[in-house]
């Protein structure tokens, strides 16, 4: 770590501490050549995932471009933001955990859908009607019985 003052390479660190996001560590060091105190932040680089859509081409993984998609499929539901972030941020940690950088849409679709499931059956209805492609009203129709067949199933065991 070079000094911001003076460039000199050695420093004492006199305080460490967690930011509140618990990804950055801040330093505050002491430049052992011209006494100044300087602050130096430290983060784990993420790694960069990459989305291999369904026409075959490749874009980074946008975070944003996730959480807006099941935002939308939230509207007027009783999922808060709160459990949204939260749906956001476990789907990333389970891609991020897997064995490739490489992944292909269908799978973040399928981790969301599973999610929304368990949380709103309308969110879940919303999303599937965009991840599935529905094209017409019988789509919508033979997901809700799917969907009902299995709910049937979870509260008869």
């Amino acid at each position: 770590m070079h000094c911001p003052y003076c460039g000199y390479i050695k420093s004492e660190v006199i305080e460490t501490r967690d930011n509140e996001d618990n990804d950055t560590i801040r330093r505050r060091r002491l430049c052992l050549q011209c006494d100044k105190r300087y602050t130096s932040y430290e983060r784990v680089e993420n790694i960069h995932l990459t989305v291999i859509k369904r026409d075959g081409k490749k874009e980074p993984y946008n975070i944003e471009k996730l959480r807006s998609g099941i935002i939308k499929a939230c509207g007027k539901t009783t999922i808060g933001i709160e459990e949204i972030n939260k749906l956001v941020a476990d789907v990333t940690r389970e891609l991020r955990s897997g064995d490739s950088v490489e992944i292909d849409s269908r799978l973040i679709g399928k981790l969301v859908a599973k999610r929304l499931k368990a949380l709103d059956k309308v969110a879940y209805i919303r999303f599937a009607s965009v991840f599935k492609r529905f094209v017409d009203a019988e789509d919508f129709e033979k997901e809700l019985q799917v969907f009902s067949k299995r709910n049937k199933l979870i509260k008869k065991n």
